[in-house]
């Protein structure tokens, strides 16, 4: 049958049309690829707001959204020693919009839970390095400990009587001490709490007689006179506690156990978006806001590229996994 309207398009002619179009790379708005990122970023942050790993993730997520052009908002998912932000990580789509401001839990946990709650070499992609702050041990200003040297006296003098607070089993303040307590060869009680904050609150208030803790949250107590730091457990001294020695100087050569931080993304987020992120990132640890944040905090930024914290968390992993069995160190 002939077209009744021989102006009307016929069928050939809207596919030949079409098939030309397609050619030229142009497709409908709502089909086309979008530029990442078109929508709010989201960074998951394993405790509490006002902790350090919180702190650190406002300051790197404000950065971002400056570099970015999209809102960065941090979402505190607390709980199961980082197991649920990591979970919320994990289950999340591989598009680049949801991150975690991951710690050294991200490497201990598959060792510390049985079964384990996650592998990391199928489970998560590694984005960037931020930065660390090293461990502190420390007591309260009118403890009768003044010295690394007096602790060891006095354990040693009483085995399995001095009692030591940390943020909670299998965290790293805990291993940290767990690793000194083999090194210099003494024996304390661990007292584990939830978090930081009742571990400074009872140190200071005498019902535990040492703590180890990052010295970002030890900070403002040890600068206001209520916390007495003993050692910092950075290579080099601190440049905010600059009287303060450190475990390796203190006769313990080598020793060092620091709290890293580092975003990492869901396994399968494609390389493109990974590259980026990291562009991102990188750009953020070159700022002074950043930069300060962390040096505040006795800390530093560590800028590298994805791998540096590939390798980062593979040997955190077999150090502490190795730790953990040999301990028989079990969750809260």
């Amino acid at each position: 049958m002939r077209n009744a309207n021989p102006t009307a398009p016929t069928r050939r002619s809207v596919l030949a049309g079409s098939a030309a179009l397609l050619a030229s790379g142009w497709m409908p708005a709502p089909a086309q690829a979008q530029a990442f990122p078109n929508k709010p970023i989201r960074i998951l942050v394993g405790y509490t707001p006002g902790g350090a790993v919180d702190a650190v993730a406002r300051s790197v997520g404000q950065q971002l959204s400056m570099t970015l052009g999209q809102p960065v908002i941090v979402e505190n998912k607390p709980g199961a020693a980082t197991n649920i932000a990591i979970k919320t990580l994990t289950s999340s789509p591989p598009d680049g919009y949801t991150l975690l401001l991951a710690a050294n839990a991200l490497a201990v946990n598959p060792s510390l839970f049985q079964p384990p709650p996650y592998d990391l070499a199928h489970d998560i992609a590694p984005v960037a390095l931020v930065g660390r702050v090293p461990v502190v041990f420390a007591v309260a200003a009118d403890s009768p400990i003044d010295s690394l040297a007096r602790l060891i006296a006095d354990a040693k003098a009483k085995p399995g009587t001095l009692t030591f607070a940390t943020p909670g089993n299998g965290s790293t303040p805990h291993l940290a001490m767990e690793f000194f307590e083999r090194t210099a060869g003494i024996s304390l009680q661990h007292v584990p709490y939830k978090g930081g904050a009742q571990a400074l609150t009872d140190v200071m208030g005498g019902q535990v007689q040492l703590l180890a803790i990052n010295l970002l949250e030890a900070l403002p107590l040890a600068r206001g006179g209520k916390l007495r730091v003993l050692a910092v457990l950075s290579p080099q001294r601190s440049s905010v506690l600059p009287a303060v020695p450190t475990v390796a100087e203190s006769g313990f050569p080598g020793f060092e156990a620091s709290v890293w931080y580092g975003l990492v993304a869901p396994a399968g987020t494609p390389p493109a978006i990974l590259a980026q992120l990291h562009a991102a990132t990188q750009k953020a640890l070159a700022t002074p806001e950043v930069k300060e944040r962390l040096a505040s905090a006795g800390g530093e930024v560590l800028p590298g590229n994805q791998a540096l914290l590939a390798t980062l968390i593979a040997n955190e992993q077999a150090r502490y996994g190795k730790l953990i069995r040999e301990g028989n160190i079990k969750p809260d």
